[in-house]
């Protein structure tokens, strides 16, 4: 079960306001705000966070932006952030044959050159120690400019906080993120683990 119980959506009406980002999104609010809501300026701040992150001010669109926080959570082994990050891929207009094949992104055609820059900084940034070198900055020059890296570790560095935050909190994960995560990565043996409300 969860570390900590999430309260009601009802709990503090300005983080319910805030949180009608999420249904864009995810098409729910997630357990993770409604526990973060017992500090009401945490949720608040978080939620304020991600709208910003995720604002597109350049070529990043918001479906490679998911799939950046997709292998960001992968390679901490957060479940919740990684069902969560496919779910609003697909939400987000990712083609059916990347939504498929994200495990495979450095190899199959569905990607281009500059999405595999950017997932390899993903990778890279999440790694502890961190594995981001002179390599992967030249790759992401070839494709990108400074903005848009910016906007990129914008939401690595967010789901490093979330990944963080939800498996240490064992967050409780919302039915349609679980059918979109056996929907896209199940065939690569996802399970909800400690995030099915019953274990921690």
């Amino acid at each position: 079960m969860a570390l900590v119980t999430p309260l009601s959506a009802e709990h503090d009406i300005e983080t319910k306001e805030l949180a009608e980002f999420f249904n864009e999104t995810l098409g729910f609010c997630p357990n993770s705000v409604l526990t973060m809501q017992r500090r009401p300026a945490i949720s608040k701040a978080f939620i304020n966070l991600n709208k910003a992150v995720m604002a597109n001010e350049g070529r990043v669109t918001s479906a490679l932006k998911r799939m950046i926080a997709w292998v960001s959570s992968n390679a901490t082994g957060c479940r919740y952030c990684q069902a969560h990050a496919i779910r609003a891929a697909e939400r987000y207009g990712a083609e059916q044959e990347q939504l498929e094949h994200i495990w495979d992104y450095r190899t199959h055609d569905a990607f281009s050159e500059a999405e595999r820059a950017a997932l390899d900084f993903s990778l890279a940034a999440s790694q502890v120690p961190n594995a981001v070198n002179a390599e992967i900055k030249e790759r992401l020059y070839q494709y990108w400019d400074e903005g848009e890296i910016v906007e990129m570790l914008g939401v690595i560095s967010l789901f490093g906080y979330l990944n963080r935050w939800n498996d240490s909190m064992g967050t409780t994960i919302e039915e349609g993120a679980v059918e979109s995560g056996h929907k896209y990565l199940g065939k690569h043996g996802y399970e909800v683990g400690k995030h099915d409300g019953s274990k921690y």
